[in-house]
């Protein structure tokens, strides 16, 4: 019986399908992928019930295959254990391959696993020189996936014996191991850290395990580096040592850690360090030399000497080396990254290598060009601005804004790779490469953000220290012209279209037109001297005729600058070239439609504009000009009248208060007589030439220092701890308490706390109740108002009708007798 059950099994096992048979099935079921893995995963539930442990261990190797793509296998936890429990290598390793794939920390049977390991590490101790070892590894590498506090704890009397294990593959895979215990099991170091010390001080120790040491100290170093401080002479003598390249840039990053707990290594550390940058020709190691250098302060804390002048050299030119590797886009990320960080102490050391800098702007890689950005920002002076600048603009003008799904021409991608191919008859998947696309000559397309971060980093170099280095404020305000027609659309959000005081919003894409407003509007005010260029080129954006030519041919972009460009052209309305022109802007029909912040802004620049033109004292009082302003004030009339209803209450107050002000003005206008037949010299109306003008002259604004608050100097009678009112307390004592001065029963108190007294009015003729009314829609939404009103309410609106109406013969009341 048990001979023609073993023949059975034999003869299914021929049938079944082995991982290769699956992943051919695979390839050859495309467009039918998962009816085919439903299949096979029914088929592995039989067949991982079976007895054969043979056909058991493939069903759950083929099962870990699926999870990879997403198929759960948690059913199959209690069948994993029976794989791992397997005396033979082959199936136990399938078996710790499925727990590592599918075991999680809070799986049922991980107190089971517990238990199968305890055995595995004590059926491994009985012969150390057997070929035992490769099952204690076993173990060793699942345990870091699926460990938990109470495992932890449990195992760790079972790892710290293998620290002195005779084979250093399991000593160095037990010390990473007790590095996961101790993440999820902080207890772990108390016992395991003088183990795993020792092996660090024993220079016998094998270089993998002293390894394994150093990645274990090195992770740990960066959250309590204050304890490895006395580690520091070993973790020298392993660096001057060298022969190990990975190690070596472990051991630097963890000295990076240390130097500032103990500035003293700072010049332990440069000799050697010096030594490897000029001898490595490894450039992982080398730059990570450089970041050490960087990062660990040794550069800042040997700045002003002839050893850290010379380290820093040597350090930008190894840097500059990288940048111009050919073909590496990585390498020269990383270099852009390190001068970023030397650029902050040594900016003039790192101009000197603007060439190569400025060429990876240009870089076809998004993120290479932003790292340099960044780095052109620190490294910018009065000499190199323009040129920075002049080469972002050029960027700016030649690449492209459509994407490459929308021109196929701005494709730049160039990829060689290995695209696996197979037919459904082959045998064998074949393997072919991918040939290499043709590369576009126009530059890459920008993203949007990328162009706004570089339009904001113009700004910022720019007005860097209040202007520092601008030699030319008259180019200045051609760049930002120019950077008007360069920037993205925005997507106006639902405030724009509100009573909104505040700037752009964080729930919408920045309108960097904003920005370039304000730096136009800075520049206006603190340079008197180009105050006039300023001025010219607010009225360039502002003139309806020219916003084709100013903004973006396609969105909104840019259109955020109109605020500042606006108040410009109202504030220094004198030096406008143009004077006509900005008002007919102003009074556009266009300008109704703007988002009501910056309506208001027109709206305050109307009469401004206007006093300009009309407060000419030097020019009579002809018939001519006369009508020019009446009639001009009558276009400001017609525009204002729509916006003292419009939905904003600035808008609103604003259109109000200059309506009236230009109905004033105009009247004023019709009553003086101009000048007839060149009788003599009129004087304008003094509402038009004194009394508007004075509405907008006054003092002038200046630029006030931020700091110019703390220079004034304090009184000395001042005594900023005295009470204003000694009587302060108890005025917010009555002010609590429910009682209320008798000085307060007056008038006022009665208008606001009493109820008006209903007045008799004056009622309507007859003629007017006889006109016929519109008739109203009955809607679900209009009530009676018994419906809405309370019955005291109805009771004194029926006695004020009834009083109102008891002399009209007209009026039929029911409930007066007829």
């Amino acid at each position: 019986m048990w001979a023609g059950g073993t023949a059975k099994t034999e003869l299914l096992s021929r049938f079944e399908k082995s991982l290769y048979d699956l992943i051919r099935g695979l390839r050859n079921h495309k467009g039918s992928e998962r009816e085919y893995i439903q299949d096979s995963i029914k088929e592995c539930r039989k067949e991982i019930r079976s007895q054969d442990m043979d056909l058991k261990a493939t069903a759950l190797l083929k099962l870990t295959y699926l999870e990879m793509f997403g198929h759960d296998m948690s059913w199959a936890s209690f069948n994993v254990l029976e794989v791992m429990s397997s005396q033979k290598y082959l199936q136990k390793r399938v078996g710790y391959l499925g727990a590592v794939q599918s075991f999680r920390p809070d799986t049922e049977v991980l107190m089971l696993a517990e238990n199968l390991l305890k055995k595995a590490w004590t059926r491994s101790l009985d012969d150390l020189n057997s070929p035992l070892p490769p099952t204690i590894s076993l173990p060793l590498v699942a345990i870091p996936h699926v460990i938990n506090p109470s495992m932890a704890n449990s195992l760790l009397s079972d790892l710290l014996p293998r620290l002195i294990h005779s084979q250093p593959a399991i000593r160095k895979k037990t010390i990473v191991t007790l590095y996961r215990l101790a993440l999820v099991y902080p207890e772990t170091l108390r016992p395991a850290w003088p183990k795993i010390k020792e092996r660090l001080l024993d220079e016998n120790e094998d270089p993998s395990v002293t390894a394994a040491i150093i990645n274990v100290v090195c992770e740990l170093g960066w959250r309590r580096p204050q304890d490895f401080l006395p580690l520091a002479p070993r973790l020298f003598d392993l660096l001057v040592q060298g022969g190990n390249n990975w190690m070596a840039i472990k051991i630097i990053k963890l000295f990076a850690t240390l130097t500032p707990l103990e500035p003293r290594l700072v010049k332990k550390l440069l000799p050697p360090l010096t030594s490897l940058i000029k001898t490595t020709p490894a450039m992982s190691l080398l730059y990570e030399c450089v970041n050490g250098i960087i990062q660990g302060g040794i550069l800042d804390g040997a700045a002003g000497t002839t050893e850290g002048d010379e380290v820093a050299r040597l350090c930008v030119g190894k840097l500059r080396g990288m940048l111009v590797v050919e073909g590496d886009a990585n390498l020269r990320y990383v270099a852009l990254l390190a001068f970023n960080k030397i650029v902050i102490s040594h900016p003039q050391l790192v101009s000197l290598h603007q060439d190569v800098i400025l060429e990876c702007i240009d870089d076809p890689d998004v993120s290479i060009r932003l790292r340099a950005l960044d780095l052109v920002v620190g490294m910018v002076n009065s000499d190199n601005l323009a040129a920075i600048v002049g080469r972002l603009m050029r960027q700016l003008r030649n690449a492209p804004i459509v994407s490459t799904t929308q021109d196929p021409a701005n494709d730049r991608g160039a990829y060689e790779g290995i695209v696996p191919t197979a037919d459904p008859d082959d045998a064998e998947a074949e393997e072919s490469l991918r040939r290499r696309e043709k590369t576009s000559d126009q530059p890459p397309p920008l993203p949007e953000e990328y162009r706004i971060n570089v339009i904001r980093r113009t700004l910022e170099m720019c007005s860097r220290d209040t202007y520092v280095n601008i030699n030319d404020f008259e180019w200045y305000i051609d760049i930002l012209v120019q950077l008007v027609r360069y920037t993205p659309a925005t997507v106006r959000s639902s405030v724009d279209t509100a009573d909104s005081t505040s700037g752009p919003t964080s729930d919408s894409k920045p309108d960097m037109g904003y920005e370039i407003g304000l730096e136009l509007q800075n520049v206006a005010v603190r340079v008197r001297s180009v105050r006039q260029e300023a001025t010219r080129a607010a009225q360039s954006l502002v003139l309806v005729d020219g916003r084709e030519s100013m903004f973006p041919a396609s969105g909104n972009g840019g259109q955020g600058v109109l605020e500042s460009a606006v108040w410009i052209v109202g504030e220094y309305a004198d030096l406008l070239p143009d004077p006509d022109a900005t008002m007919t802007s102003l009074l556009h029909v266009s300008t109704a439609q703007l988002p009501a912040r910056l309506l208001a802004v027109y709206i305050q620049a109307v009469p401004k504009v206007f006093t300009s033109l009309a407060s000419n004292q030097g020019v009579s009082w002809t018939a001519h000009r006369k009508s020019t302003i009446i009639l001009l004030m009558a276009r400001i009339v017609h525009f204002l009248e729509p916006l003292a209803t419009h939905p904003s209450l600035e808008v609103q107050e604003r259109a109000v208060e200059y309506l009236e002000l230009m109905r004033l003005a105009s009247e004023a206008a019709l009553g003086q007589d101009p000048e007839v037949n060149g009788n003599g010299f009129v004087d304008p109306p003094l509402l038009l030439t004194q009394a508007m003008p004075s509405l907008f002259t006054g003092v002038e604004l200046n630029p006030v220092a931020r700091g110019a608050q703390k220079k004034v100097p304090l009184p000395d009678d001042l005594d900023l701890d005295l009470p204003i009112n000694e009587n302060l307390s108890m005025i917010l004592q009555l002010v609590g308490s429910d009682l209320r001065p008798e000085s307060d029963e007056d008038d006022v108190f009665d208008f606001y706390n009493k109820r008006p007294q209903p007045q008799p009015q004056v009622a309507a003729t007859a003629a007017d109740r006889l006109e016929p009314s519109a008739p109203k829609v009955a809607s679900y939404q209009q009530g009676t108002e018994d419906q809405y009103l309370d019955p005291d309410i109805l009771a004194r609106r029926k006695a004020e009708r009834a009083e109102r109406y008891k002399d009209d013969p007209f009026y039929i009341d029911s409930s007066r007798n007829s």
